[in-house]
Order: structure tokens, then sequence, then C-alpha cells
């Protein structure tokens, strides 16, 4: 199965498993699921790195090439998913994981959250 991890379950899993639930820990080491990462989440983290936030400081080029290295895939934004945000109800007001969500939606990918208002969007979503 295709994963899509929001932000902060991929700094996690890069850099402090120990946050990631048991659930997460499970469906990451399964052979048979492919992780995928949105160019949006590098996008979120470099801005909110440039602002100085403390659960940001990973530095992105460093993350994605260890992702890459570990057979991470990476998901293009496109306008088909730009547009897709458009019909989403205003459940939440940040627009990475609203862009999550619209990806997963777009591409049929499970979206994995740790958040419980990105898990209440419509879709393949599973919070853990």
């Amino acid at each position: 199965m295709k994963l899509l991890l929001d932000t902060h379950l991929v700094l996690w899993a890069a850099s402090a498993p120990k946050r990631l639930s048991p659930a997460a820990r499970l469906l990451l080491r399964n052979p048979e699921n492919e992780l995928v990462v949105s160019v949006a989440s590098f996008w979120e983290i470099v801005i909110k790195r440039g602002l100085g936030r403390d659960d940001f400081k990973v530095e992105p080029a460093r993350l994605r090439r260890g992702l890459r290295d570990n057979g991470w895939k990476e998901l293009a934004l496109t306008s088909d998913h730009a547009l897709a945000v458009d019909l989403l109800p205003p459940l939440h007001r940040d627009p990475f994981d609203r862009m999550l969500v619209a990806q997963s939606n777009v591409e049929s990918i499970m979206l994995l959250t740790s958040d419980s208002l990105v898990s209440q969007y419509p879709g393949s979503i599973k919070r853990v």
C-alpha cells in the first residue's frame, strides 16, 4: 500500500522514531508499504525552519537525501492537487496539511497523520 506521511510524521520517522506511535512504526516497517513524501512537506519545512520554529530545525536537503536513500518516493505538486484543495471543507487552516489531504485524495494514497483535525477530512486518512 502507498502511504503518504504528513510532515511531522516524516520528521519523526527520520530523526525521532520514538515519537511515532506503535501503529505508525508498524506501518513504516512493513516492506509491502511504499513510503511517500510530498514536495509540500519539504516546502513546509523550508518555510517554518526559516521562521525559526523549533520543531523544524532539520536541514531539508539532507532530509531529502536520507529519505531517498531509504527508498522513499517523492510526490510532486500538480495543478490537480492545487484545485482539489478548493473542494475541501474548511476544517483546518494549515495550507500544507490541506495540500497533503488533496494529494491523498487525487492520488488515492492513504495519508498518515497524527493530527486530529486532519484526520476528520473525507478520504483515505488514518490517524496514527
